[in-house]
């Protein structure tokens, strides 16, 4: 074995620049996760062992040692679970490279793939009712340059449940005006899909573009020195709208509103709406039906709808009696 083939930095740098570029041609969102995941990992094992990521060598990724990562990830950094898992999938994935790349890594490789993505607690969807989505759109100060970006672009995510990715992304020749205007998203995995808007955002929008003129160039909503918003950003001006909106409306005062609580919120008004899941699936660009189950978990409507449905019994309940001794016995532990 070289030792060029036994230091991890050419496999680090082959993973980035061919195999997840080239070979699997992922999203820069899914680069940028892996870079970060890399980061932490190698500045981790510098803190720890005090070695410099370059000198690592492919013994050095071993299974204890990313336990240990994945341990600090949640007990010192305070990541969730899902971030843990996250991390360890972009592990893994480099794991499966190395097995191509180095066979000779193997054994190490096979161990790191042993290790288990842990289970966590599966909670309820977050989403708005229509009182507080109102009060959100109404928010921005439409006086104001800002004001009027940050309403066309809030109501621009509730009105295609986009993923802010999307809407930072956004550009203005996939605004299609016409009748119905027509949104195009690309969205996870370079899946496109097409969601019609409603007149009401067509309008804005066209205003909007026109206000822009030439600023910004083809970004749909730009900062003030014409870049493209982060998600910090949207997130920011989300959490400006909804402090001034509490005024109006106070329950959001007890809502967490994010961007992607924005997206549950237009999926669940839909599904309220009676449109079917099938098509909420596509509307959102869900890989599978199943990730959109999970708004029925959260519409209280169509349960108390099923609850009205069943009659109630009748009448006193009858008491079971053991007709046997020994069924009669086993009632009694």
């Amino acid at each position: 074995m070289t030792l060029q083939s036994t230091s991890l930095a050419p496999h680090v740098q082959a993973f980035f620049t061919h195999h997840l570029c080239q070979h699997k041609q992922a999203s820069p969102q899914t680069i940028a996760s892996y870079r970060d995941t890399f980061r932490l990992f190698l500045t981790f094992i510098k803190d720890r062992t005090g070695r410099e990521p370059v000198a690592l060598q492919l013994s050095d990724l071993d299974a204890p040692l990313v336990l240990q990562f994945l341990d600090y990830l949640e007990h010192q950094r305070g990541n969730t679970v899902r971030s843990r898992n996250m991390r360890l999938a972009a592990l893994r994935t480099f794991s499966r490279f190395l097995a191509l790349r180095a066979p000779e890594s193997l054994a190490i490789v096979t161990r790191v793939l042993a290790i288990p993505v842990k289970r966590t607690d599966k909670k309820l969807l977050e989403a708005l009712t229509r009182a507080e989505i109102e009060a959100l759109l109404a928010a921005p100060d439409r006086s104001s340059w800002i004001g009027r970006r940050d309403h066309a672009l809030l109501l621009t995510l509730y009105n295609s449940g986009a993923r802010v990715s999307e809407v930072t992304t956004l550009q203005r020749h996939q605004v299609c005006f016409g009748t119905p205007t027509l949104l195009q998203l690309t969205g996870k995995g370079r899946k496109e899909r097409t969601i019609p808007l409603w007149a009401h955002t067509s309008r804005t929008l066209q205003a909007w573009f026109a206000e822009l003129g030439e600023k910004g160039g083809r970004i749909a909503f730009p900062t003030t020195r014409g870049r493209s918003l982060s998600r910090d950003g949207v997130a920011h001006l989300l959490q400006r709208a909804t402090h001034k909106a509490v005024t109006v409306c106070p329950s959001l005062r007890t809502k967490r509103v994010t961007p992607h609580v924005l997206r549950h919120t237009t999926a669940l008004h839909l599904l309220q709406a009676g449109v079917d899941l099938a098509v909420i699936a596509l509307w959102l660009g869900h890989e599978s039906i199943e990730t959109t189950h999970g708004y029925l978990e959260i519409d209280l409507a169509q349960k108390e709808q099923a609850l009205h449905k069943l009659a109630p019994i009748e009448g006193p309940l009858a008491r079971f009696t053991a007709p046997d001794p020994l069924l009669a016995f086993l009632a009694s532990l």
